[in-house]
């Protein structure tokens, strides 16, 4: 067999491959489906948590990080879209793939697959526990007298929930699930500020809340900001899957993906800051420094409202968990067929993807500590991802001209990113510690 024959099969078993494989099946996607997966991405457990972030920083420090964090990424994830297509003709349908175009097949690979992998697994291990967590509150404020079920439970069902939507083929096929999510998760959001509000309003003639950070200690306080620092990075983390959105739009010479994406991220992002400020001024406003982790723990009046939301936040992660878990996937299932040999068909689909929601959800059941959990991952591996490895790799492909804007850009996203990182990380632990004190396995 010639050299040019096997290189021709090679191609075709990659065609037939990628035809199969969930990234890539289905390219039919308009651009306000990338809008409606972009917020079920962004908008989650990272809005929830903000409040709680400014009761760590205070007023404002918690608006400037929020804001700053707002618009580096939304130049970071622009530079994602621009890079899709950076070669003519060819599509880095993967962020992998956009890894190794930039630094190399070998080097760029390693760089970038084992954050992608761990920013998805990671959100798929605090999804798990936010779905649980807010089905629990849910049960807890329709059925009081029967409160005492735990929360372990609960996770188990979102689990059980989850093994039957992973049996959706392609990421195109989640397009309902996931405009569902989206628009759960703008409901939610704003019950959460439109109760907060209500809640400041009754109760700030009686006693007004304390707006000084929490932390009673200086050890305490700056161990709050770099946890606060890290639960903000958590809320922007939908870099990890754009590309994967991208793949799911059609392009052509005349007609690249290119538009139609990003058309679909700024409305998703208008979407997101419509969220994100006014749940994070609200929460804060209305309860001071003793909000809860989740905001919507801190309501309870009225039960029937608070149980709608906590049940609209269970729906959105439902579907956010899934476009999370779809590279996944089809990283796994790539590994199987490429290197295991494994037939490409149902069976393979079944036992894979199930195998991943149950050890996800494992991992949720024995460590859900939520605020601590969107710290520490929020710091270590989504900061990487979301602020400066697009910058790095725009630098080294485009070659920004120096003192250019796009020169400042990326060297103020990159250090902003490398320092959340380092930081981060270290309040995050600190909140995981705390909590362990009092916990219960499988309680």
């Amino acid at each position: 067999m010639s050299d040019a024959t096997s290189r021709e099969r090679t191609k075709q078993t990659e065609e037939e491959l990628n035809n199969w494989l969930p990234i890539t099946a289905n390219r039919e996607a308009k651009w306000w489906y990338s809008a409606f997966h972009n917020v079920t991405a962004m908008v989650g457990a990272g809005v929830l948590g903000l409040p709680y972030a400014m009761s760590q920083l205070g007023w404002v420090p918690g608006i400037i990080g929020i804001t700053l964090s707002w618009l580096i990424t939304l130049y970071t994830l622009w530079q994602l879209v621009e890079l899709h297509e950076d070669v003519p003709g060819k599509r880095f349908d993967r962020y992998p793939e956009l890894g190794e175009h930039a630094f190399g097949p070998k080097l760029g690979y390693w760089i970038v697959m084992p954050q992608q992998l761990a920013v998805q697994v990671a959100t798929n291990i605090v999804y798990m526990v936010t779905g649980g967590k807010s089905l629990k509150k849910t049960w807890d404020l329709i059925i009081p007298h029967l409160a005492h079920v735990r929360k372990t439970y609960f996770i188990l069902i979102f689990a059980a929930v989850q093994l039957c939507l992973s049996q959706i083929p392609n990421f195109n096929s989640l397009k309902v699930i996931s405009l569902l999510a989206a628009v759960m998760s703008f409901s939610y959001s704003a019950i959460a500020c439109v109760t907060c509000i209500i809640f400041g309003v009754k109760n700030h003639h009686v006693s007004t809340p304390s707006y000084a950070v929490r932390g009673k200690t200086t050890a305490g306080i700056i161990f709050d900001v770099f946890n606060a620092i890290g639960t903000i990075a958590f809320s922007f983390a939908g870099h990890s899957v754009v590309l994967e959105i991208q793949a799911t739009i059609p392009s052509t010479p005349e007609k690249p993906s290119t538009k139609p994406m990003w058309k679909g991220v700024v409305v998703a992002y208008l979407i997101v800051a419509l969220c994100y400020f006014p749940v994070a001024i609200a929460g804060f406003w209305a309860y001071g420094n003793v909000v809860e982790d989740d905001v919507l723990i801190s309501l309870e009046h009225p039960p029937w409202l608070i149980s709608l939301a906590n049940f609209m936040v269970f729906l959105h992660v439902v579907g956010s968990w899934q476009v999370f878990a779809m590279p996944v996937f089809d990283m796994l299932e790539a590994y199987l067929v490429k290197n295991l040999n494994f037939t490409p068909g149902t069976p393979l689909r079944i036992i894979g993807r199930s195998g991943y929601v149950v050890i996800t959800a494992f991992i949720g059941i024995c460590i859900p500590f939520f605020g601590g959990l969107l710290g520490f991952f929020g710091g270590l591996i989504f900061a990487p991802i979301s602020y400066f490895i697009p910058c790095i790799m725009w630098q080294i492909l485009r070659k920004p001209k120096r003192w250019s804007f796009h020169w400042f850009a990326c060297w103020i996203s990159n250090v902003l990113g490398v320092l959340i990182m380092v930081l981060s990380p270290i309040g995050g632990t600190r909140e995981i510690v705390l909590s362990f004190k009092s916990y219960k396995f499988f309680s």
